[in-house]
């Protein structure tokens, strides 16, 4: 089995997580015509209580089926994060907590079906990590998971799978040579740790 969802904060979420209700606030405003919402600062900086723990309980869904309890509906939960986002835009730290951004960025991560979506959430990660409300780690993972399945080099080396004998970088990276400040740039460990890590992992898996 591949792994490619971090450790640390996503797996210290609970599994099962009460399912909110959406947010009540109204749409926000869509100049571009893109189906995406637009937000001012202020609104971007509110944090969601609702939205929030939508999120985590979308998050809890996505863990347990890959944990094997039962069929994975990936495509459900894309659909309902897509809808959040036109309602909302991002859910940024500010917004949703880092749980929360975690959780949205998670989704974003396993919705490989749809890449037209995937790619706009790195987009909007992007510039929320501009802005300093979204993790830099997280737009590294969506970099690397956008460009694999694109068939093009990673920068981070983060998409891994098992291999029979050790794990695998799914596609070469890019700039061999540079990787290792790429990642510590992004607050991500050494590529050897990482795959020492993935090693016990995929050890486990057999």
């Amino acid at each position: 089995m591949g792994w490619d969802v971090r450790r640390g904060a996503l797996a210290a979420l609970m599994l099962v997580l009460a399912l909110a209700g959406c947010s009540a606030d109204a749409p926000q405003s869509d100049p571009a015509g893109d189906g995406y919402a637009t937000t001012t600062t202020a609104q971007a900086r509110e944090f969601n209580q609702e939205l929030h723990d939508e999120l985590l309980a979308l998050l809890g869904e996505d863990q347990q089926e890959r944990l094997g309890d039962g069929p994975l509906n990936d495509q459900e939960r894309t659909e309902r994060l897509k809808a959040l986002v036109a309602e909302h835009g991002w859910p940024t730290i500010s917004r949703v907590g880092e749980d929360g951004e975690d959780a949205a960025w998670a989704i974003a991560q396993h919705s490989d079906h749809d890449p037209e979506f995937q790619a706009h959430a790195l987009d909007l990660i992007r510039e929320a990590v501009e802005a300093g409300d979204a993790s830099p780690g997280n737009l590294a993972y969506l970099t690397d998971r956008v460009a694999v399945g694109a068939g093009d080099p990673q920068v981070y080396g983060t998409q891994v799978g098992c291999g029979p004998d050790s794990p695998e970088v799914a596609e070469p990276i890019n700039d061999e040579a540079a990787v290792e400040a790429a990642r510590a740039e992004v607050g991500l460990a050494p590529l050897a740790d990482y795959l020492a890590e993935m090693a016990e992992i995929c050890a486990q898996d057999q």
